[in-house]
This record gives C-alpha cells, structure tokens and sequence, in this order.
C-alpha cells in the first residue's frame, strides 16, 4: 500500500485525476451492471406486460367492432406477436404458435381452468425458456391469448441495457470532460505560480495574472505580497547594514582616535580621566550594540535549551526601573506590582522589561506607569501615539522607530515573549501609549504566594 501511494504521489495532476476517475467509471459500471442484471427481470417483466396489454386491446377493440372476426385477430403480421383463441373448447391458433402447442399448451389449459380475473398475465417455459402470455376471457366461451416470443424478450433486455449504460457512459463522459477542462484550468494556474515563484527566486522581474477571487487567487494574491515583503526586508536589511557600519564605525574610530592620542600625550577631553571617560562611554555604546544583535541569534537557544521554570517578576521590574530610572530622572515612573510568577529564566525577561521600559523613556514626556497583575503586565507612557503604519511593523525585525537606532529591541521582545507562551501587543491610549503582556489561550500566570504555600508544606 505504502509504495502504491508513494508511486501515486509521483504523478502529476492531470494523470491522478485521470486514474480516479476511471476507477470511479469501473467501479460505478461494474456495480451498476450487477445492480441492473438484478432487477432486469423485475422490469422487463412489467413491461412486456404493458406490450401484451396494449396488444390485445387494440385487437380486441377490433374484435368487438367487426362482428367477431377472429380470423382478424389471429394473424398479426409482427413476429413477435402469436395470437391463439379457445371458442368452444376449441383451439384457433395464429402465425407461429406450433412452437408452443407441445408445452405450453396444456399449461394454457390448465390456467384456463383456475383463472378468475378476466384478464392476466402469465409466466411458463417452453423449451427450458420463460415465455410471457396474457389470457382474456371475452366471454363464457371464448378466450383470447396473446403470447411474445422468447427473442422478443432477449432483444428487449438487451436493449434496455444497452440504453441504459449508454446513457451512463455519456453522462459520465460529459461530466468527466468538464472536470477534466477545470482541472487543467487549475494546473495552468498552478504553472503560473510556479513560474512567478521561480522568476522571484532568481530575483527576475515577475508578474501573475490570477482571479482574486477563489483559493488560487487568494494563494497568488499572498505569494505577491510575499515576494514584495521579501524585497521590502531586503531593502531594510540593506539599510540596516548602512547604519550598523556608520553607528559601529563612530564609537570605533572615536576609541581609536582617542586612544591613539592619549598614546602621544595628548588628552582630547582636557584631562586623561575626561578621555578615559569618552573612550569608556562609547566602548559601552559599541557593547551594547553588539550584545542585541547576538541576542537577537541567541533568542531561541535562550528559551529552549533547557526545562522552563518560573521567575519573579516583581523583582525583575524592580532591577529594571533601578537601574534606567538614572537615564531620564526627571520622569516619574510610577508602578503597581503584585507578587507574579512567569514561565521563563530571568535573563530574557530582564531584557524583556530593558526593552519596554527604555522604549517608554525615550519616548514619555513626564510620566511612565507600570502595572503587574495576575491578569496581564502593562508599561504606558505619556508620549505620542503611534501611527497606524508603525503599529503593523514595530514588532518586526530590523524596523527601525522615529526616534530609534536599529530597530531591534522590540523584535527581540516579541520573540522572548512570544517563545515563553505570551502575546504582546502595543494600543494608543487618551494620553500615549501602552504596551500589553497577556498569556495566551492555556498559560496562565502563576501567583507568588501560592509557590511560596506549596514550598512552607
């Protein structure tokens, strides 16, 4: 089974299509064919006994407007028709019907002894034959008899089946050229995506011409938007490498140019430690820089290279303000803060809070608030309120703010976040913005105290 669905999956479209469908065609014809031969019987027989019932009406409404010629109902001229009268226990046969009288008669006998309606139908053999008859009594001493030969019935049956899985064949043939038509509709469709992808991988001038509408369309529509989001990334990458060189570049030179002065006796800033300084400061810079981009390559080891337990994440936020609060000490930073446990290490949740917090300080005017609940975190500045345009891409990576350098840090934050089962997510508010850590469906957020509980027990 295994191989014959390995062998299916090599084939293309068109040739899976076309095997189903011919499985289908047999399977169906084989069935119904077995289906037909069932109940062939059944329905030949109902209508050879409208034929026979049709038959002697007509010659019987002859009969009784002709002054009762027999002679004339008698001999028929179709073949597949011998008419026989019993009048006066006397048997007046018709064209063909010797090849009856040696069986059939004495059956015909026997049944006009017991029939009780005036008109029916029977069945007997003749020769190991079915033979189908109807009897009709036109009064107390005459009937009428009106017998189909046994190669009316064959050629009766076999039309009928023949008609009917002519009729199958065609209906399936039309239905089966109409899916097939579709079908290749879908494979030129597919060709076209395959070709626009192919001129995208070799960085070609590509265009598509697909309906918007439809599963296709949908796919063609996101592969554009794909490929121009993927050269919209090339072109911010492109940039991103412009100003990583120039933002590394100052610190590196300022370093050099210092040091290299103060190795000649020469103090740029006034005096050595005022140079020293200078050359600290920017080898911070110059660190700092570094450290987010390795970070930014290291996210994913941080938070699945080993078992995830819980941290506390008052005491990060706290390291966190105590430690940038000094950057901008005019702002109030106010904060309420209950005692939280979060899935995750300490390390990328400090950097988690680095981020927001100096995100809010670059941009608050007077005022930083945050909140720690057992329902979610929030860190809201007075500052401007961001642009519907930034708010699609502040979380994307290489993104750079109004105010910002590499576009980094909020990147990092969403990858930390979102590896440790949280969602994060950014709102304007009446007075700034405010920055939203919720769990996700399924993680929920653990309260201190009742670890605390568990450890006392």
């Amino acid at each position: 089974m295994r191989r014959f669905f390995a062998f299916f999956q090599e084939l293309t479209l068109t040739q899976q299509f076309s095997g189903i469908v011919l499985v289908f065609i047999s399977i169906f014809l084989t069935f119904f064919y077995i289906y037909l031969n069932g109940n062939i019987d059944t329905f030949s027989y109902d209508q050879m006994a409208k034929v026979l019932e049709t038959n002697q009406e007509s010659y019987l409404y002859t009969y009784y407007n002709n002054d009762e010629n027999l002679d004339y109902i008698l001999y028929d001229e179709n073949p597949s028709v011998t008419n026989a009268v019993i009048a006066n226990g006397i048997l007046l046969s018709g064209v063909g019907f010797d090849e009856y009288k040696s069986t059939l008669f004495s059956d015909i006998m026997s049944n006009l002894s017991t029939q009780k309606q005036p008109s029916q139908v029977y069945v007997a053999l003749n020769n190991n034959q079915k033979v189908m008859y109807r009897m009709t009594r036109i009064d107390q001493r005459t009937d009428f008899i009106t017998i189909l030969n046994v190669s009316y019935q064959k050629e009766f049956k076999a039309s009928l089946i023949s008609t009917v899985i002519n009729a199958i064949i065609t209906v399936v043939a039309l239905l089966f050229t109409i899916i097939l038509l579709w079908v290749l509709y879908l494979i030129h469709s597919l060709r076209q995506l395959q070709g626009f992808v192919e001129k995208v991988r070799k960085n070609e001038p590509a265009k598509i011409k697909v309906g918007k509408r439809g599963e296709i369309g949908q796919l063609a529509s996101a592969l554009v938007m794909m490929s121009e989001e993927v050269k919209r990334q090339e072109q911010i990458k492109e940039e991103l490498v412009q100003n990583i060189s120039h933002d590394l570049k100052t610190p590196i030179a300022t370093i050099r140019s210092y040091s290299e002065s103060i190795k000649d006796g020469i103090y740029p800033y006034k005096t050595l430690e005022g140079s020293i300084d200078v050359i600290l400061e920017h080898a911070i810079r110059l660190d700092k820089k570094v450290h987010n981009l390795l970070l930014l390559n290291r996210i994913g080891y941080l938070t699945t290279s080993k078992e995830i337990g819980t941290v506390n994440m008052r005491e990060i936020i706290e390291k966190t303000i105590l430690s940038l609060q000094v950057i901008r000490p005019q702002l109030t930073i106010a904060h309420e803060l209950e005692d939280i446990e979060y899935f995750g290490d300490e390390e990328p949740w400090r950097v988690v809070m680095e981020n927001l917090v100096d995100n809010a300080l670059r941009y608050a005017e007077s005022i930083i608030e945050i909140k720690l609940t057992d329902q979610r975190l929030s860190v809201a500045n007075d500052g401007p309120s961001i642009s519907e345009e930034w708010h699609e891409r502040m979380f994307r990576p290489f993104e750079k703010g109004t105010e910002g350098s590499y576009g980094l840090g909020l990147s990092i934050v969403q990858k930390i976040v979102d590896a440790y089962g949280y969602l994060i997510y950014a709102e304007n508010t009446e007075t700034g913005v405010i920055f939203i850590i919720e769990s996700k469906k399924g993680r929920k957020f653990k309260r201190l105290k009742i670890k605390k509980e568990a450890e006392g027990n």
